[in-house]
């Protein structure tokens, strides 16, 4: 690798620190807040999810974009291989970047599709020294300057769900279970898994009025930035958790209910953005592996009425879901459709669908 040929930037946190790398992508000084995640692969599917928007991602395993980026091919009126129609980071962080890849599916390279996106991306930086430093200093702004300097940009503090939810109501399949989706964010393997059961995906804008819709049973996505400024949608859950029809809510889905049914969230220090994250399910001795992509949380302690906890961190005691005793309510912080992380408890799709079954019987 010659890396004269590459254009110099340099990554500045908020506290002052600074990384020096060069340039892979879309050479524009951007703005946003700084995570980490620890995944090996899966970057097609990180950079395309709509949890990252306002992020500068930073990935830690050491050598990224040896596979290319693969193809554009339409399942189900969706990309196949990404979890939304664009990349939805503010910009990527490597250590090093395989110019040459090798995969059957890649149409491009990492590089040629961060160009095409409009998205910065720098490596030669020493991603698990940066990770580190974000590690003990807790979550942060960041942004890569490459000739004229630019302010920070906290994006916790704009309504991010209202930009990445989609804009008009749309529907997929024909099966005979109706899933009304309320799209904050929503990954496509989200959809791809509600599929797998005879169902119909009614897919509506984060701040869709839905009381005139018929369904069987209300699925809230995941999605990017601080709950609290989805108003909209919390007023509408409230309304819905005083029914019977079975819910379910993923990541900023599960802070949403939570929110709705009067309990508090709370911005974690540093947040959890890997693979492999440690849950135990309540009540029971069962613990298992999660994929997680959030900056805050839900307060148990804040819970009301009938609402219980359903899993916890492990690693950190956080809280990863709520339930509720006497309805079919229940929610997960982490992802059980996680696509290229761990998928043992996408079981939980099933249960969902299982008590759909249970109330129109």
């Amino acid at each position: 690798m010659k890396l004269n040929q590459y254009r110099k930037a340099h990554l500045v946190l908020e506290d002052g620190a600074e990384f020096a790398g060069y340039s892979f992508g879309y050479e524009q000084s951007v703005a946003g807040e700084i995570v980490f995640n620890t995944a090996m692969t899966g970057y097609p599917e990180s950079l395309t999810d709509p949890s990252y928007e306002g992020q500068i991602l930073v990935l830690t395993y050491p050598s990224i974009g040896n596979y290319g980026v693969p193809g554009s091919e339409i399942e189900h009126n969706m990309l196949r291989h990404f979890e939304s129609e664009h990349v939805h980071v503010t910009a990527m962080i490597i250590s090093d970047y395989s110019e040459k890849h090798s995969h059957w599916n890649a149409s491009k390279s990492l590089s040629q599709w961060l160009i095409e996106e409009k998205i910065p991306g720098l490596f030669g930086i020493d991603t698990r020294k940066l990770t580190k430093h974000i590690r003990e200093k807790g979550s942060m702004l960041a942004k890569i300057v490459f000739d004229e300097d630019i302010p920070f940009f906290d994006p916790n503090q704009t309504n991010l769900v209202e930009k990445v939810s989609v804009k008009e109501r749309i529907v997929y399949g024909h099966g005979k279970h109706k899933i009304l989706l309320l799209d904050c964010g929503v990954k496509f393997n989200i959809i791809r898994y509600l599929l797998q059961y005879d169902t119909q995906v009614i897919r509506v804008p984060w701040d869709y009025d839905y009381s005139n819709e018929n369904y069987d049973g209300l699925f809230i996505s995941n999605g990017p930035g601080n709950p609290e400024t989805c108003v909209p949608t919390i007023q509408n859950l409230q309304t819905s958790i005083e029914e019977d029809r079975p819910i379910f809510g993923i990541c900023l889905g599960h802070q949403l209910i939570s929110l709705a049914s009067g309990a508090s969230t709370y911005k974690l220090k540093f947040g959890h953005h890997s693979h492999n994250q440690p849950v135990l399910q309540e009540g029971t001795h069962r613990a298992y592996l999660t994929s997680q992509n959030h900056g805050y949380a839900v307060d148990d302690q804040t819970l009301q009425g009938d609402w219980e906890v359903f899993f916890t961190n492990l690693n950190d005691k956080s809280n990863e879901g709520i339930r509720h005793k006497n309805k079919p309510f229940f929610t997960t912080q982490f992802h059980p459709e996680a696509s290229s992380g761990p998928t043992d408890t996408a079981f939980l799709f099933a249960d969902f669908i299982q008590e759909i079954e249970k109330l129109k019987k």
